[in-house]
């Protein structure tokens, strides 16, 4: 990487962290969603002909974080703009990408991802959810569960699997469907950790979609589908990068203010060695998810995804340990709504949970890159 950052970027995370700020922890989703948009910055990686800012994941990652840092993250940018849109963007046909890309980009509409299945977890080879032709049509039918967004989403781009008319086999593939699409329904699932994007349970029965819901070639549908799970593993560990932040700015203002026998708490190694040694495990993990993101951009994309699963399990390893620094540091003050980081710690277990665990990151690595052999 010949730097870290472009002055251009550094200018996009300042106004962006001033957005952030504006808005605060207290934010209106809709709101901050609106505004974001019409500043560019939910279609800054998408292509300049369809509206976007002709930017990459690298600046898509940049947005995130900084509202994240700010306390109003918009999780739907994982989602939306940086699956959808990119897979979209790189795969769709002509048709698909006028009527989606120009949208996503100015945020008038939304587009939720659906790949989690109840009996498949990590195992995308596991996927039931099929599509079968009928006549020019396809009819697609199976279930997902843990999709974020689905309420306020106008479609939902559903990995489905078709069957190989050569060897038989099932072969992911990937299908717009409208949210009014007769046959798919949703119910929310109950969590116990509040967000502004509910997760819901979606039911496809036998859902009728026209031959150009398919996304890209049908042939071609492994690439398809990582070609956006790198950007979502990317934008994850932004989410969990900001939101570390936002968590240790909180402790180390409360660090130089709280005074016991006539010191600020701050002074002490045992409060500011812990804080100084978050601060650094989240500036490394941000390094590697701006590598993952350099490699993505410039088409590497087995390099983005050995890169990306480290981003996103460094961040997510640091976000835990900053949150749970910060609400120690605070003592009981940690745990009430004044400080807004007791409801972090819920949700900064999701950074290690999803989109894929920590666990299998280690698989992939420990496979991938270190040439071990496979237990399953």
């Amino acid at each position: 990487m010949a730097h870290i950052e472009s002055e251009e970027q550094k200018a996009l995370r300042s106004a962006v962290a001033a957005l952030g700020k504006r808005h605060g922890r207290d934010f209106d989703r809709e709101a901050l969603w609106s505004e974001a948009a019409k500043l560019g910055y939910l279609g800054v990686n998408l292509p300049e002909a369809y509206g976007g800012g002709g930017g990459g994941i690298a600046e898509l990652s940049i947005v995130l974080e900084e509202l994240g840092a700010a306390g109003c993250p918009l999780l739907m940018m994982v989602v939306s703009p940086a699956i959808c849109g990119t897979v979209i963007a790189r795969f769709g046909t002509d048709a698909q990408k006028q009527e989606w890309l120009p949208a996503l980009a100015d945020g008038t509409r939304t587009m939720a991802f659906g790949i989690t299945e109840p009996d498949a977890g990590s195992n995308s080879h596991r996927i039931t959810t099929t599509a079968r032709r009928d006549g020019l049509d396809w009819l697609l039918t199976g279930r997902k569960v843990f999709i974020s967004g689905v309420d306020i989403a106008d479609a939902t781009l559903i990995v489905g699997r078709t069957e190989d008319a050569r060897t038989g086999n099932l072969k992911p593939c990937l299908f717009i469907v409208p949210r009014d699409a007769p046959g798919f329904t949703r119910q929310q699932i109950d969590m116990e950790l509040h967000a502004a994007e509910k997760q819901f349970e979606l039911t496809l029965d036998d859902v009728r979609l026209p031959a150009d819901a398919l996304v890209g070639d049908e042939d071609a549908g492994l690439l398809q589908l990582f070609a956006g799970l790198n950007p979502e593993r990317i934008m994850t560990a932004a989410f969990a990068i900001g939101m570390g932040r936002y968590a240790l700015a909180q402790a180390i203002t409360y660090a130089r203010d709280r005074t016991v026998w006539k010191t600020p708490i701050g002074a002490h190694q045992a409060i500011a060695h812990p804080l100084a040694q978050a601060h650094i495990d989240l500036e490394l993990a941000r390094l590697m998810m701006q590598k993952a993101a350099h490699l993505y951009d410039a088409g590497d994309d087995v390099g983005a995804g050995e890169a990306a699963n480290m981003a996103k399990y460094a961040a997510g390893e640091a976000c835990v340990k900053a949150v749970d620094q910060a609400v120690h540091t605070l003592g009981g003050n940690g745990l009430t709504r004044e400080f807004g980081l007791a409801s972090l710690i819920t949700a900064a277990r999701v950074a290690r949970i999803a989109p894929v665990s920590r666990e299998m990151i280690l698989n992939y690595v420990s496979h991938q890159t270190l040439g071990l052999p496979k237990s399953y």
